[in-house]
Formats: structure tokens, C-alpha cells, sequence
């Protein structure tokens, strides 16, 4: 009896051990039941509602470009697209071919879509077609119950009015790429899918302010990620607007005005630097790369003989040809190595060593005094002063009026140019300066390379009497010149007779551009014309007396024609200046379109009268100048 007691109270012991634990255990459950029901109930509900809730970003409106008088540039408008939805077709193949009896659907898309199908999930929508008409669009809705699984829709795309126009200085959006991704990658927007940023022009040098802010929206969603509703939705906020100082009229005629030529023209304000037009011809079709250009689209871009990608206003880069006479007309005046009756003996050449350098008159222009010099053109002339000047003089007042450099215009792609000096050459060819370099540097050929926009700054110098001026293409941006007129140094008798001669070239029956003249008398311009060789004349070709006319070279091998200007003459409100590539002589070519576009901006644009008359509104008379 003793040791089944014993085997009892073992028992019992075990047994209580053992429902101790389970009570412990059991506490313990408990414990941690409460902790997490109770005290951390509120943070595993928000965890629950980020599995169920998901935020996602909504891109904004993009902010619209306008000229100075508020006349569209670039906008968003209606992109009605179609997408599809895997999962609620039975086959991809058989409902895009039905599709492709409504729309064209290219080979190439046709491969892209499939692989998305095959990569996203199946509800997951997949763009087919962007930039539908209304006619497609419309058509597509009718038919949507014999297309499963496809949904047309109705989002926004940058649109550009004016097209090829301002294509250069307005640039264009484009999706983004990895490399901008790594650039920004605090900024979320640039993850959307088919979201586009600036890639050139305004739209890429604005783009921050362009972008606007996201919005955002909150929807619940199952366990596989399908959007069962939209819980709240915040809309984004639209980029801001940006004003230029370019006049839409003004642009669209110079471009109408250039017609087939290629090459870059300017016109500014020439008090507070105002761009009223920059132009680079030919255009290309922005549009194009917001939708996506196919690869023979982008092969016949980059090779078409005439660049039209390239901003020939601001990074074609020419021999200014005779217009840089006016910046070494200045150099020799202010240097005081000659006077205003200077007077040099032209028989067609001058000779230095054993080279001979020629007149653009074979003839030659006989006694010639410092006015007529620039009125005519005459290279001998010049090259007496190049070779009292020297490289450094030229550089030195060249720099003055906005050559060398860049003029850090709102633009992408702004090249120097090139004024060349002794130290320059020595650095850069390792050979010394030789003087027969001067002679062609005086008539702005040989190493010399200039912008049209620098050319145009130039004219505007000249034409305000000397002030620094620089252009500017933001309505809201402070001229750099601010309040007060500064002085570029340069004394107003020289400039005073600069601007008689330029007054000369274009008003007295003798001047290289008279033919091109403005006729009526408030309207009057002056200027200065200039031909850039791109081509030496051979010796043969001098020996034989012909010269091959530019209509019987090739077109590569024509002159550049140059011409800068300003206007009206008694009180200057408005310089330009134009390179017309391969487009032979400054006085045939480029010389009248300049009078056309100075014309039309004074007749746009005048004093005490309402700006901005539309260029389908003109007379026929006043348009065709």
C-alpha cells in the first residue's frame, strides 16, 4: 500500500508540472494575443490596408510654352489611344488582327505588344495605338463588342501648333531614358510608365518648371494587385506656363520666307535683347519624337545632306564673310593706326610675299576712302587694315560685339564660334601666326567662325550706339544689359561712322545691298552684306578669267550668304542677320529676306500701335514685303 502511495504522489507531482506548464504556456499565448489584438492593433491594420490599399502616382499636365503675345507653342491635347487587357480576350493574336482591319498596327508594334503580354500580368492594361484620329477612335468604339479585351481611352500628348517651325527652339518631350532615371532618381514622376520630359530646346531647358507636381490616387486592390475601386484621387499640379519673347507671326513668315534654303536667321530687340524670331531652316516634325520615330524616319534625319536636326541659329557655325568688316572697322578707328579719310589704292589684289590676295572685283575698286570701303565691300581695302591690325586687335573688338563666345541664350546646343588670336594658333597648330592670316581674317574668312545669333548681336550693338545688349528668349527673365545702358568702350564717333557706311550699303546707289533696300522712308534699314567661300578659287580658274558661277557648282560647294542688319535707321528698334548656307551671294540671297522679315516686324510691331497683328491677317502686299 506504502508504494502504491508513493506511485500516487508521483503522480499528482507530474501532473501538476504538467498543467503548471500548460497554464504558463496558455498565459503566455494569451500575453502575446493581447499584444498583438490590442495594444498593436492599429499598426497591423495599416499594414493590412497597404496590402488592399495602393497609391499610385498621376502625372500631371504638362505646362503650355507660349509667345509674347500668348500665342500657342506647345500644349497638351487629347491623345486618344487603344489598350488592351489579356486577360479578357481568349486570344491576343486573333483580336489584334481584328484591329488591324481598323488601325494600322506596325510589325514591329505588333512584336513589342506580345512581349509585354507575355511580361506583364493579365490584367495589366498594354497600349497598342497612341495618337488615334477621331475617325479611328470612334470606329473602334462602335466595334468594341466584337474586340475583347480591348478598351480605347483618352489621355493627353504634347502637341506642337506650330510644328516645324519652332521645332529647334522648342524642342521636344520623349519618353525617359535609364540614363535620366539615374540623373533623377529622387523624382518619381520619371518612373510612370509613358511618362515624356524635355529633351531639347525650352522643353528640356524648362522642364522642371514645365513638369508640374504629381498627383496621386489611392485604390483598393485584391490579392493579386487588380484595382477593385478608386478610394481617393488628388490631382496633379500643372506645369507652369512659359512666356518667350519670340513673335509667332515673325517666325512663321521668315520660315515661309526662307522656303527650301537651309541655314539660321535672328532678330532681337536691341534695347532689351527680346528674340522676335530664331530660325533654324529646315525644320522636322516634333511630334515625331513625343510618338516615336521608326528607324528609317531617324536615318533619314541624321542624313539628310541639310541638318535639319542641327540649330544653325545658335550651333552652325560660318565665316561671317565681309559683315565681320564692320568689327574691323571699329578696331582700326579706335586704334588710331588710321583716320575716317583713310584711303587705299585697290587694282583687284594685294600682294604680300609671293602670294597674292584678291579683290572680290576683279578690276578692282581704284582710290577707295574708308566709307566707300565698307559700303562696297572692297577686300583690299581690308586687307591693308588687317595688315596694320594685326589678330589681336580684331579679336579684342570682335569679343566686344559677341563673338567668341557663347551668348548663353535658354537653348541646348550653343557653340562658341571662333575669333582667332597669335596665341591661339600657336597653342592649338603649334605654328606661328603668318600675316598673310590677318588679310584673311580682316574680311572675315580664313580660322574666323561665327553663330547667325552672334552676327545679330552684333548688328544690335552697333545699332544702340554701342550698349551691351544680349539676347534673351524668357518673357519673364531681366535683360542682362538691367536698368542702365552699359557702354561696350567703344567711341560713338566710331560708331556714328559705322553706321553711316551700314546706312550706305542699303540706301545709296553704289552700296552692295541697294538693290535689297526697304523703300519706304520709315521703314529704312542698313546693313551689311557678306559671302562666305567655302571653296578656294583655283589658279587656273583665275588664269582662264572664269570664274564657275554658284547656279554650276554643287551645292556644297556654293558661298554662304550673309547679311546683317537693322531698323528703321532715324530711330533703331530691331537688328537680324541670316546665313543662308550654299546660298551664294550676301546681296542676292540673304540681303532681301532680311528687308522682308525687318520689314514685317516694324509693320507688327509699331511705335505707339498694337503688336502682334497675325500673319494671315496682312495684306498680301505687306506679306510678300
Amino acid at each position: 500500500m506504502a508504494r502504491d502511495g508513493g506511485r500516487d504522489k508521483t503522480f499528482t507531482r507530474r501532473a501538476l508540472f504538467l498543467a503548471g506548464g500548460q497554464v504558463a504556456l496558455f498565459g503566455a499565448l494569451a500575453a502575446r494575443l493581447y499584444y498583438l489584438q490590442v495594444l498593436e492593433s492599429d499598426q497591423y491594420v495599416i499594414l493590412a490596408d497597404d496590402n488592399r490599399i495602393s497609391l499610385r502616382l498621376l502625372a500631371p499636365p504638362r505646362g503650355r510654352i507660349v509667345d509674347r503675345f500668348g500665342v500657342d507653342l506647345a500644349n497638351s491635347q487629347q491623345n486618344y489611344r487603344v489598350v488592351l487587357i489579356p486577360e479578357q480576350t481568349r486570344s491576343v493574336e486573333t483580336t489584334l488582327a481584328r484591329l488591324a482591319e481598323m488601325i494600322d498596327i506596325p510589325e514591329h508594334d505588333r512584336r513589342r505588344i506580345l512581349r509585354e503580354v507575355r511580361r506583364m500580368r493579365g490584367y495589366a492594361p498594354v497600349t497598342i495605338s497612341e495618337n488615334l484620329s477621331w475617325e479611328q477612335f470612334a470606329r473602334i468604339n462602335i466595334q468594341s463588342l466584337d474586340l475583347p479585351g480591348i478598351q480605347p481611352d483618352v489621355g493627353e500628348t504634347r502637341a506642337y501648333p506650330k510644328a516645324s517651325a519652332f521645332a529647334h527652339v522648342i524642342g521636344y518631350v520623349a519618353p525617359v531614358a535609364e540614363e535620366d532615371k539615374s540623373l533623377n532618381n529622387d523624382d518619381a514622376l520619371l518612373q510612370l510608365p509613358g511618362f515624356r520630359i524635355g529633351k531639347s530646346g525650352v522643353e528640356k531647358v524648362y522642364d522642371q518648371k514645365l513638369r508640374g507636381k504629381a498627383g496621386s490616387s489611392r485604390v483598393e486592390v485584391n490579392a493579386y494587385g487588380r484595382v477593385i475601386r478608386e478610394l481617393t484621387r488628388r490631382d496633379g499640379q500643372p506645369g507652369e506656363m512659359v512666356q518667350l519673347t519670340l513673335d509667332a507671326g515673325l517666325q512663321e513668315y521668315a520660315v515661309e520666307r526662307m522656303g527650301e534654303e537651309s541655314g539660321g536667321l535672328a532678330v532681337m530687340d536691341i534695347h532689351d535683347g527680346d528674340l522676335l524670331a530664331l530660325v533654324s531652316n529646315p525644320g522636322f516634325d516634333p511630334t515625331a519624337f513625343n510618338v516615336g520615330l521608326t528607324r528609317a524616319e531617324w536615318t533619314a534625319l541624321v542624313q539628310h545632306p541639310r541638318n535639319p536636326l542641327v540649330n544653325k541659329a545658335i550651333a552652325g557655325q560660318y565665316p561671317p564673310g565681309s559683315t565681320f568688316k564692320l568689327v574691323v572697322a571699329l578696331a582700326a578707328l579706335e586704334s588710331g593706326l588710321v583716320a575716317p579719310e583713310h584711303r587705299v589704292f585697290c587694282p583687284g589684289f594685294m600682294d604680300l610675299g609671293d602670294h597674292r590676295f584678291h579683290c572680290w572685283k576683279k578690276e578692282g575698286h581704284g582710290h577707295i576712302e574708308f566709307t566707300r570701303g565698307i559700303e562696297q565691300s572692297c577686300d583690299v581695302f581690308f586687307y591693308d587694315l588687317g595688315r596694320k591690325l594685326g589678330p589681336d586687335r580684331i579679336a579684342a573688338m570682335a569679343r566686344k560685339f559677341g563673338f567668341g563666345g557663347k551668348l548663353q541664350v535658354d537653348q541646348t546646343g550653343e557653340k562658341d564660334g571662333l575669333i582667332p588670336t597669335r596665341d591661339w594658333k600657336l597653342a592649338v597648330t603649334g605654328v606661328p601666326w603668318q600675316h598673310g592670316e590677318s588679310l584673311n581674317t580682316a574680311i572675315g574668312q580664313g580660322y574666323v567662325l561665327t553663330t547667325p545669333l552672334q552676327l545679330c548681336v552684333m548688328a544690335a550693338r552697333i545699332a544702340n550706339g554701342g550698349q551691351f545688349v544680349a539676347p534673351r528668349l524668357f518673357r519673364d527673365r531681366a535683360p542682362v544689359s538691367g536698368s542702365a545702358p552699359e557702354s561696350l568702350g567703344v567711341s560713338a564717333a566710331a560708331i556714328k561712322f559705322v553706321q553711316n557706311a551700314m546706312f550706305g550699303v542699303c540706301n545709296r546707289p553704289h552700296g552692295t545691298g541697294f538693290k535689297a533696300r526697304i523703300k519706304e522712308p520709315a521703314l529704312l534699314m542698313a546693313g551689311k552684306t557678306g559671302t562666305s567661300q567655302v571653296r578656294r578659287i583655283t589658279k587656273a580658274e583665275r588664269l582662264a578669267g572664269k570664274k564657275i558661277k554658284d547656279e554650276n557648282k554643287p551645292w556644297h560647294e556654293r558661298d554662304h550668304a550673309v547679311f546683317v542688319g537693322y531698323a528703321p535707321v532715324n530711330a533703331p528698334r530691331f537688328a537680324a542677320a541670316t546665313v543662308i548656307e550654299h546660298g551664294g551671294a550676301g546681296s542676292q540671297a540673304a540681303a532681301p529676306l532680311i528687308r522682308d522679315v525687318l520689314r514685317l516686324a516694324q509693320l507688327r510691331n509699331p511705335p505707339g500701335g498694337m503688336p502682334g497683328e497675325s500673319f494671315a491677317s496682312l495684306p498680301a502686299a505687306k506679306r510678300e514685303g
